[in-house]
């Protein structure tokens, strides 16, 4: 089937999918969680087949991203359930007022329509997207990268038979079969069949849409995060964040990429974190530092290149630099970095103040690590992504984001 039949079908099923109820939409979200432990063998088999192709193109840290496993798959039906816990995002009144001539003018949130999605190596998020979609009302069309086709493929087939078995359209979930460049084009031009495009990986995906698309589209994700230790910072507390942020996942949106460390603080933390995640590192990966010259001369590690401080590594690599304070630290955010999760390590309530109001980014954290920015950890359940822009969403994108509003003006024979 070609693309855009599969975006016709889909918009004829957005129509049901905006009628639903939030009974039945709970209804059949609890059938996708079962639908999707029932054919859990199937869609390991296909995942394994995908995980065999990519283990010559690609590297450990991206296989991981593809990896589905047996416990992997109980976490994603745990999290459609959890979805169906959230208050239904439809309908909410957002606003009301009654005019002088008697009109009351209600505004509304109601479904986009059809969201589609082009993401990469990462199956599990089919079926964010596609849960996030149904509870919201939405048609969702995925289009998954070419490293994880069967995989989602296997997850899709599963989520259109518990549709299918709940009596609804099955075309409310469907799958792309074009993976070249051009069926990507295909979705980002079809106007009046896609009401929203949200792409979800690389920076060169995330640019490709947000250049060629003539449908709405968020941009989301490319996450070159910092974390800065202040000169009234706990080092303690720091290197345990900084280790978690860095390594704890390397391959996601939301880990460490950048770490910058306050002049009066550097030669007592920088051999730190270099004992903690070069030398300590028994069986596990090292990481490695990519120094600017003022941290050269504390620890050993690779002299930075400029754009070392402009790269998503989404691997065990980290860009280090030294600063003169905080001031210094916002300027080197500024320039550097793509307004996703920064993170200020200090006990100087003054200066997290300040932090907090110059880093311009979607989400700001004060002793904690950038690893929190995700829909689950925001109480939101699954995210759709993560916006890095301001307007309609921003940060970890949940139900809310997933509607618009419509305005629904009451009268009794009033005219102009």
């Amino acid at each position: 089937m070609t693309t855009i039949e599969i975006l016709k079908n889909a918009k004829a099923a957005s129509f049901q999918a905006a009628m639903l109820t939030e009974e039945e939409k709970n209804s059949v979200l609890l059938k996708i969680a079962d639908q999707l432990l029932n054919d859990k063998e199937e869609i390991l088999s296909e995942n394994e087949k995908d995980v065999m192709k990519a283990k010559d193109v690609v590297g450990s840290v991206m296989i991981d991203r593809l990896t589905l496993t047996d416990a992997r798959l109980d976490a994603m039906a745990e999290s459609v359930k959890e979805v169906c816990l959230l208050s239904d995002p439809v309908g909410r009144v957002l606003s009301e007022t009654v005019r002088p001539n008697g009109l009351k003018i209600q505004k509304i949130s109601v479904p986009m329509g059809v969201v589609a999605i082009i993401f990469e190596s990462r199956p599990n998020v089919a079926l964010d997207a596609a849960v996030l979609c149904l509870k919201s009302g939405n048609a969702c069309v995925l289009r998954g990268g070419k490293e994880a086709y069967l995989s989602v493929g296997a997850i899709v087939k599963s989520i259109r038979r518990a549709l299918f078995e709940a009596g609804l359209d099955e075309n409310m979930v469907s799958q792309v079969e074009d993976v070249t460049r051009e069926g990507a084009n295909e979705l980002m031009r079809a106007r009046g069949l896609v009401d929203l495009l949200i792409p979800r990986g690389g920076a060169g995906l995330i640019r490709a849409c947000v250049e060629n698309a003539t449908v709405p589209v968020i941009e989301t994700g490319t996450g070159i995060c910092h974390i800065y230790v202040d000169k009234d910072a706990d080092l303690e507390k720091a290197i345990r964040i900084a280790v978690n942020a860095k390594v704890s996942r390397p391959s996601v949106c939301n880990a460490m990429e950048s770490i910058l460390v306050h002049k009066d603080v550097a030669e007592s933390f920088l051999p730190m974190l270099y004992q903690e995640l070069v030398v300590h590192r028994e069986g596990n990966h090292p990481v490695e530092l990519r120094l600017d010259e003022r941290a050269q001369a504390i620890i050993p590690g690779t002299k930075a290149k400029e754009k070392d401080f402009d790269t998503e590594f989404l691997d065990y690599i980290l860009a280090v630099s030294v600063v003169d304070d905080c001031e210094h630290a916002l300027g080197h955010i500024r320039a550097h970095s793509t307004g996703h999760s920064e993170s200020i390590i200090t006990e100087n309530a003054d200066t997290a103040e300040k932090f907090l109001k110059g880093a311009g980014s979607a989400a700001v954290y004060v002793n904690a690590s950038t690893r929190f920015t995700d829909g689950g950890e925001f109480g939101l359940g699954c995210e759709m992504g993560i916006s890095t822009q301001k307007l309609h969403a921003r940060g970890p994108m949940g139900l809310e984001a997933m509607t618009a509003y419509q305005y629904r003006i009451y009268g009794d024979g009033q005219i102009r």
